[in-house]
């Protein structure tokens, strides 16, 4: 098994059109651009970045909290475009949630599909996991049709279960098996 520790550096993974990597501060001004787009905020859990300097300390401070988290690059113009990461991992149960994030400028294209299908494989082969989950929020349809392009079926709904941007949201969840 070719796994990687919590919290350590994340393995670089090639697709098709991505290269994910582990994000630096160098990506700061790329993911600025979509991390101060509300439309791409509206259904993450941080909020808006209002100055690069929040995307500094979002880099600093807040990814380090995710167990994987891959920076996703886009190969055609070598645009840091979105992250891509186990939001949580639970090596005891061989299970993970999966979370993702794009610029606006990408949405449309396959590309988050492709970059999740990318660590999934990942986990399933590398890190010895059973099952990865996914969630969203009830009104984010965008997220909900990733999931099921990504072959995950539908569990149900956690009511109420994340404070978020003053309030609590219901997720649907979904996951994927390894078979």
């Amino acid at each position: 098994m070719n796994s990687i520790k919590k919290f350590s550096d994340v393995p670089k993974i090639e697709t098709e059109r991505l290269i994910l990597r582990k994000i630096t501060l160098d990506d700061a001004e790329d993911m600025f651009i979509y991390a101060s787009n509300e439309e791409v905020t509206r259904y993450v859990t941080w909020i808006t970045h209002s100055s690069l300097s929040d995307t500094i300390k979002f880099i600093n401070a807040f990814l380090p909290q995710y167990d994987a988290p891959w920076g996703i690059e886009f190969k055609e113009n070598g645009r840091f475009i979105g992250t891509v990461h186990f939001v949580w991992w639970q090596p005891e149960h061989n299970s993970a949630e999966i979370g993702y994030v794009l610029s606006k400028e990408y949405w449309g294209k396959g590309l988050i599909t492709e970059a999740a299908r990318a660590i999934i494989t990942f986990g399933f082969e590398s890190m010895d996991l059973i099952r990865i989950q996914a969630r969203c929020f009830l009104e984010n349809k965008g997220s909900e049709r990733v999931m099921e392009k990504l072959g995950m079926s539908f569990e149900g709904i956690s009511r109420k279960v994340m404070y978020v941007k003053g309030e609590h949201k219901d997720l649907k969840v979904y996951s994927i098996l390894k078979f």
